[in-house]
């Protein structure tokens, strides 16, 4: 399928292009449905959710926090698992001379 575009001015393509983003969204969006449909349907011939099948567990699956490892000696509330970036506690006190292990809770 081939469209003649050359006849029109830079306002109308860019209105077309901005049509065309939509309906191609609107598309993406019916076929991941159609989609979703058709593999629950296909799980549930077997007797399975479609949840099961991918292993997945909705609501049940959250992440635990990393428990804390180090503890900021001028405030107790804060503390931090050793993951991730340091918080600015831990650079502070790393460059007021103290050692990380100092800091170990």
């Amino acid at each position: 399928m081939s469209f003649d575009l050359s006849g029109h001015c830079r306002k109308e393509l860019l209105e077309l292009k901005t049509g065309i983003d939509d309906a191609l969204k609107e598309a993406e969006q019916r076929e991941r449905k159609a989609a979703i449909k058709a593999a629950e349907e296909a799980a549930a011939q077997f007797g399975f959710s479609l949840d099961e099948i991918a292993g997945l567990q909705r609501g049940s699956a959250k992440k635990q926090k990393a428990a804390a490892k180090y503890r900021n000696p001028h405030n107790p509330e804060e503390t931090w698992s050793g993951r991730g970036r340091k918080p600015h506690w831990v650079h502070s006190a790393m460059t007021s001379g103290m050692d990380i292990s100092e800091l170990e809770i």
